[in-house]
């Protein structure tokens, strides 16, 4: 039985190189290219139902890789997708194998005896990968989450709900593996369901295209029954908010401090300010490392600074920086007042300026004096005040500049 491959790929040579390898590998293989970037994308109704096996690259057509892979996989009886990357890392291949890949490969380095052998194995199970056309009761319960129905994930419980998204413990299945999945409430085309999907879209596309310990992970964006949603890592020991319920010592603070000083300087290196630190999103990856999530108020969406007729504004006001509250320009030096307000809070148990209503608490930020620490902690205020000073200009400049200061002050913690 021979074997039909489809290979499309932006690079002529790479075409070649991976057509001589089926060639060399299989008797009488047929192989047919497709060029991307001279013929633009595969039309909506190409199923690719003539082919066994697609050889994809992740040039194409100056696009994304993995948006393509996204797409053909959820062709109905579309064959099964080998993925090669130009950066191997477990990261980018799992958020290719949530995408639909079959199996990943490098591009650099292509290696013969692992291409031959994935695609001996989608050979030996031709006609496995076609979409049934009707789900069973059971299975169909199993994919739903709210009102949406996601194919490719199953149930497993809710975490979290706000008026726009909920978020539920899903399980992938492709990989197995435990994902965050956040479903928009609203359908993308309904009054300001359009802005939160855009929100949504923009939350994917900052994650998706950063890859660091302390940046959270998203692994899948998609609309299904109406309803955007994002796939992201999950992290099963939660967010820094049980930590300082729990208390967190001194010098791991200082940790946590300079691991989201990381994050934040990735976010600002990118043209993306957070605009909503706080400590539920801050998750710990480990007991000893956090990363930072959710990046839907990011400042490269328009969003309407003011009031809402429920008291409630954008972003969090225990963690908002006097200009952001007042609904003032922002700029790296806003996050980075957050992040302070973070630290005192992991520092003291307790948030700096509390009261009854969001615009008091607004009002403090900007006017109460700024809060003390303990006597045995007083070694901290001076990189807390850099961080939290009410004029932006007594503040760090930048992520680098706080990444400094924690990195010097972790060095005297060590030596004590």
């Amino acid at each position: 039985m021979t074997v039909r491959v489809l290979i499309i790929d932006d690079q002529n040579d790479f075409r070649r190189l991976l057509a001589r390898h089926v060639l060399t590998g299989f008797d009488s293989p047929s192989v047919a290219e497709y060029d991307p970037a001279a013929r633009g994308r595969l039309p909506a109704d190409f199923s690719g139902s003539a082919y066994d096996a697609v050889l994809q690259g992740d040039s194409v057509g100056g696009e994304f890789g993995i948006d393509w892979l996204r797409d053909l996989s959820r062709r109905n009886g579309f064959p099964p997708i080998i993925y090669f990357l130009s950066k191997r890392s477990p990261e980018l291949e799992e958020s290719a194998i949530h995408a639909g890949a079959n199996a990943c490969l490098s591009r650099k380095k292509v290696d013969h005896e692992a291409l031959i052998a994935a695609l001996r194995t989608v050979q030996a199970r031709r006609g496995q990968f076609s979409r049934p056309a009707v789900q069973s009761e059971d299975s169909t319960r199993a994919t739903r989450f709210g009102d949406a129905s996601i194919r490719g994930f199953r149930y497993v419980s809710q975490l979290a709900e706000s008026p726009v998204s909920s978020v539920y413990l899903a399980e992938s299945e492709r990989s197995g593996s435990k994902v965050a999945l956040k479903v928009l409430h609203q359908p993308p085309d309904e009054g300001s369901g359009v802005r939160n999907f855009d929100r949504f879209l923009r939350e994917y596309q900052i994650a998706a295209a950063i890859e660091h310990p302390n940046v959270a992970r998203v692994h899948d964006f998609g609309v299904a029954d109406d309803h955007a949603f994002i796939a992201m890592e999950y992290f099963p020991l939660g967010d820094l908010r049980v930590r300082i319920k729990e208390g967190i010592p001194p010098r791991r603070a200082l940790t946590f401090l300079r691991q989201m000083a990381e994050a934040l300087k990735v976010l600002h290196d990118a043209g993306v300010l957070h605009r909503d630190l706080k400590p539920g999103n801050v998750m710990l990856r480990d007991e000893l490392s956090v990363a930072v999530i959710d990046y839907g108020l990011s400042k490269h969406i328009e969003l309407d600074a003011t009031l809402t007729n429920s008291g409630e504004i954008f972003g969090t006001p225990y963690y908002m920086s006097p200009e952001q509250g007042h609904g003032r320009d922002t700029d790296a030096r806003s996050d980075i007042y957050s992040m302070g307000i973070i630290f005192y809070e992991m520092l003291m148990r307790r948030k700096p300026y509390v009261a009854g209503t969001p615009m008091q608490v607004i009002y403090k930020h900007a006017h109460s004096p700024l809060p003390e620490l303990k006597a045995e902690l007083k070694r901290f205020e001076e990189l807390l005040y850099n961080c939290i000073a009410k004029d932006p200009a007594r503040r760090y400049a930048s992520a680098d500049q706080l990444l400094d200061a924690a990195r010097e002050l972790e060095r005297d913690e060590t030596e004590r």
